[in-house]
């Protein structure tokens, strides 16, 4: 069997777009420094230039969430694999993830960071998929809405491949 990428998002529109979130999230935060939170593994690449983006001091810390395994649909059980580096209370935290689909993620992120007093708790992510939501999340900062359909690129994956792809595409078997 195997298999094609087809384009669904350009490197050029990620780009495009992460300047704009770029832009309205300092715009939002002005000089307050604030802690971006890259949900590991999938955000590190829109973290990454998302970080670039933000004109405003912060810090980046790495959360390792689980709740895909080798599969393609979400277990629904998160698991945390690695926590932040140091504590978060009365900070302004900004979730990164590369997807929001099911929303059960990070419903329960939200949840167990609130127990840690931050100032605020915000999400921004890449990608939205409102067909497959179980639990209604709020996104502040959004890339994009996609249709029901698994990507990989830009960070995400399908069983640990094709997170090095420059843009967002859907998995194509012959």
């Amino acid at each position: 069997m195997s298999e094609r990428i087809h384009v669904m998002i350009s490197e050029e529109q990620i780009r495009a777009r992460v300047k704009e979130l770029g832009a309205q999230i300092t715009a939002e935060y002005k000089d307050r420094p604030l802690v971006l939170v890259c949900v590991l593994k999938g955000s590190f690449v829109f973290a990454v230039d998302l970080a670039r983006a933000i004109d405003l001091p912060l810090r980046i810390e790495f959360l390792g969430v689980r709740s895909y395994g080798e599969g393609t649909e979400s277990s629904g059980v998160v698991q945390i694999t690695q926590d932040l580096s140091r504590p978060i209370a009365s900070e302004d935290i900004l979730f990164v993830e590369d997807i929001v689909d099911t929303g059960l993620t990070l419903a329960h992120l939200k949840d167990l960071f609130r127990t840690r007093q931050p100032r605020s708790v915000k999400v921004c992510s890449l990608l939205h998929k409102p067909a497959r939501a179980r639990v209604e999340v709020n996104i502040d900062y959004l890339g994009f809405t996609i249709e029901d359909k698994f990507v990989v690129g830009y960070g995400l994956d399908v069983a640990e491949k094709y997170r090095n792809l420059p843009f967002i595409g859907v998995v194509e078997r012959d």
